[in-house]
């Protein structure tokens, strides 16, 4: 596997930085690869946007920061404005389609894979809490680039004692729907 650039991006609340904790524990502590998290936040940290920078490789990452996403995990509308210019031709598109609103700028070729994440957080589970645990769900198995097994170790061993079930079904929630996405969503032309 060659070197995955990935940003997780939405706002301050909406569990970015714990799904990027989660995706890279489960790259390097359970699949033993190479991985890097930078994260960034306004200093209001609720409510102001926020992202995740995680890089996956089979070699050693010499600059953990991102250039251009091979994949772009998007939760807000606000994330989206702030970070869709650095997405790359040809890459992986996983977005909350009831929050934000694809355009003319998503690049040619990108696969594009949207998921009502919060309202599957909210009526289905009962708790909008783990929205990050669905959208991580989904992009496991829409991607491939990570092990479902790794990704559901790296959930168990992340979240608070006790919760561990609940966010295992959050996550299987999403990867439930993403298995089903065998096609994957017009994009801009």
């Amino acid at each position: 596997m060659s070197k995955q650039e990935i940003r997780i991006c939405g706002l301050g609340g909406q569990g970015v930085i714990m799904a990027g904790m989660i995706i890279g524990k489960a790259a390097s502590i359970f699949e033993d690869r190479f991985a890097t998290l930078v994260q960034s936040f306004g200093p209001e940290a609720r409510g102001s946007e926020c992202s995740a920078q995680v890089m996956v490789s089979s070699e050693p990452i010499a600059f953990p920061y991102i250039r251009h996403s091979d994949v772009f995990i998007v939760m807000s509308q606000g994330a989206y404005e702030k970070f869709i210019g650095e997405l790359k031709e040809g890459a992986i598109l996983v977005y909350e389609n009831e929050l934000v609103s694809l355009d003319d700028r998503v690049p040619k070729e990108t696969k594009s894979y949207g998921i009502p994440g919060t309202r599957i957080a909210e009526e289905d589970l009962g708790r909008r809490i783990v929205f990050n645990m669905v959208m991580i769900g989904f992009f496991t198995a829409v991607t491939g680039l990570i092990d479902v097994e790794a990704m559901r170790e790296a959930v168990r061993h992340s979240v608070p004692p006790g919760t561990e079930t609940f966010n295992l079904k959050a996550f299987d929630a999403g990867y439930d729907r993403g298995a089903k996405q065998a096609i994957p969503q017009s994009t801009s032309s």
